[in-house]
């Protein structure tokens, strides 16, 4: 059995067969740092990698040494001030020299927390460990890109705007010199002949030029016929439709805060924005998120309110669709940005208010959206605005869809199905 050690470096010049020992020896550390940064930087920052603080207590290895008594012999290099059977006084404890022990000192130096900086993939796997996130794989979203017009060189046939002229006139020249070589070569045969004869002189050499006389202007009135540029010289530029991607898309996250919103739930909510948002960012150059939180009215917040913020109350749904609809027509046209459309909710809604948002998201929403994505958050049975929300993903499959999720478990997998499944389908 052969055994082989990765001894290539990094581009920071470190082992990488190092680093991946280290990572995988304090895999728990590092994974609850991790879940403290996260829950103190932004989901826009998230993209990124994180430095990560060890307590240096956490450390500690056990090895080999000495113990107590006997009696032994050490060389020690480079030795100026000691001679065999000097007796050396044992360092004092304390006065700040230590990692901790002894008592306050304004002198020495010591150890804290150990530092390590994980990149963004890494950061990435030990955040959403819990969910078998092993890398975050990008998808494609369909209908996400839209299409211009580049030169492909040119074609014979076209709209008279789109002629060129120079290529044109090129392939014109090109076919009279093809189709006259033959004659112009002729004549000029005929006229070496005719100066030859004009210099040797005598009444048959002007009879023979007479007759090549003839022959050059018949030639020459048979090159004037060439028309000087036909139907197939004509050349026009090609254009074709390429597809560009959109280089601006809109988040919407919007988000149930009533009462029956538990700080679990919202904790998932979180995750779930999170993976969508660094989604759109492989997609898109920019990406906006714009925060609504509601319960029986909505207002557009900053992300720590967002999440953080206490305020409750009964639960109108409609009420943050409808402002979802006015900060796309005052901000956001579909014309110019890609949008996207995240609800959370635990299910509850007023009564009476369902059938509001089911027509509300039918004839104002979807029409402008790439796709609408909603989570119920819940291990109850659905309510009745999940129920509501089935009719609309029946008739707009492309567009919409809803999935449940549980507890933690879930995100990952849910957020595979609401879009993956699209392409299964149009494949």
């Amino acid at each position: 059995m052969s055994i082989i050690i990765d001894r290539r470096l990094n581009s920071k010049k470190k082992s990488t067969v190092n680093r991946q020992r280290f990572l995988r020896r304090y895999r728990g550390l590092v994974k609850d740092a991790v879940q403290d940064a996260v829950n103190q930087r932004s989901i826009t920052d998230v993209d990124s990698g994180s430095d990560i603080y060890i307590p240096k207590k956490d450390l500690t290895e056990p090895f080999f040494h000495h113990g107590q008594g006997g009696k032994h012999d050490h060389i020690h290099p480079g030795n100026k001030d000691f001679n065999p059977g000097d007796r050396i006084q044992r360092p004092p404890g304390g006065s700040g020299q230590g990692s901790g022990d002894g008592q306050a000192s304004n002198s020495g130096s010591g150890t804290d927390e150990f530092v390590f900086q994980i990149n963004r993939d890494e950061f990435l796997e030990y955040l959403f460990d819990d969910l078998a996130l092993p890398n975050l794989t990008s998808k494609n979203l369909k209908d996400s890109t839209e299409f211009k017009l580049k030169r492909a060189g040119f074609t014979s046939a076209g709209s008279p705007d789109q002629l060129n002229i120079i290529r044109s006139l090129r392939a014109a020249h090109a076919r009279r010199i093809a189709l006259s070589g033959k004659s112009r070569k002729h004549i000029r045969e005929l006229k070496k002949e005719l100066r030859e004869m004009e210099v040797s002189g005598g009444d048959l050499c002007a009879l023979r030029s007479k007759e090549i006389r003839e022959q050059i202007k018949t030639l020459n009135a048979k090159l004037k016929k060439l028309p000087f540029i036909d139907d197939f010289d004509l050349k026009y530029n090609s254009l074709v439709k390429v597809p560009q991607p959109s280089s601006k898309a809109v988040m919407f996250c919007v988000m149930d805060v009533s009462g029956s919103m538990t700080r679990k739930i919202k904790d998932i909510a979180k995750r779930f924005f999170l993976l969508l948002y660094l989604f759109l960012q492989r997609n898109y150059e920019s990406v906006d998120v714009v925060f609504i939180r509601h319960h029986s009215e909505a207002r557009e917040c900053n992300e720590h309110d967002f999440f953080y913020a206490r305020e409750t109350g009964g639960t109108v749904v409609s009420t943050a669709l409808r402002l979802t609809d006015e900060v796309i027509k005052k901000r956001y046209s579909p014309s110019e940005w890609n949008i996207y459309v995240a609800q959370a909710s635990d299910g509850d809604n007023w009564e009476a208010d369902s059938s509001k948002c089911r027509d509300l998201i039918i004839n104002k929403i979807l029409p402008v959206t790439q796709y609408y994505s909603y989570v119920e958050i819940t291990d109850r049975h659905h309510q009745n605005l999940w129920h509501e929300y089935k009719t609309i993903e029946k008739d707009n499959s492309r567009h919409f869809a809803m999935q449940q999720i549980r507890d933690h478990s879930d995100i990952y997998p849910v957020f595979r199905r609401l879009f993956e499944k699209k392409e299964a389908q149009d494949a």
